[in-house]
């Protein structure tokens, strides 16, 4: 993935951090040299309402200015719009869902009718920011599941570009809380 155009959609409600999720994954990708986009979608503009959000990423210039309809990767911030929503829309059939759930890849795949060339992650991230953070904020693990899944840049990078960033607005506890939550995002996403 690493030379080409790869456009992640993510799905999530107000207030979990998505639209941030995708900010900093960018930036990220962004101090790693490549080019990027990062940008949200909003429905009503409320807490708890579904929005999206959209990444580019790649090592040419960005000329498109418009939605991500054909996603390589979708990233769900709350599992909860797999009811709700098509998450599967327009992806490609080699294209990756990463979860936010405790169900399995299996369990996922079922759900979301995902087609054999596409692969499904998971990530328990809720459990994850409860325990790293202290507080429901799946977005940071769901980084750490991005950066290992899509493969366009390291952790340490991530973590590098995080610790610079964060520690202009955060106390170290904060950034330390963070930082753990990606990591652990990065090493306990499941293929299935």
């Amino acid at each position: 993935m690493s030379d080409k155009l790869v456009e992640i959609r993510w799905h999530g409600r107000g207030g979990q951090g998505t639209v941030t999720a995708a900010k900093v994954f960018a930036d990220a990708c962004l101090s790693g040299g490549r080019y990027t986009q990062a940008f949200p979608e909003y429905g009503p503009e409320r807490a708890g309402a579904p929005l999206k959000a959209y990444n580019r990423i790649s090592s040419r210039e960005l000329r498109l200015h418009c939605p991500v309809t054909n996603p390589g990767i979708v990233a769900v911030v709350d599992a909860t719009l797999l009811d709700a929503i098509d998450i599967t829309e327009g992806a490609p059939e080699n294209a990756a869902f990463i979860i936010n759930t405790a169900k399995t890849p299996k369990e996922i795949r079922e759900k979301i009718k995902a087609g054999p060339g596409q692969k499904v992650f998971t990530i328990d991230a809720t459990a994850i920011s409860v325990e790293t953070i202290g507080r429901v904020m799946p977005n940071t693990p769901m980084v750490g599941a991005l950066t290992k899944v899509s493969g366009l840049l390291s952790l340490e990078s991530v973590i590098e570009d995080m610790s610079k960033s964060f520690g202009k607005k955060f106390s170290q506890k904060v950034i330390d809380g963070n930082i753990q939550a990606v990591t652990k995002g990065y090493g306990e996403v499941k293929e299935g």
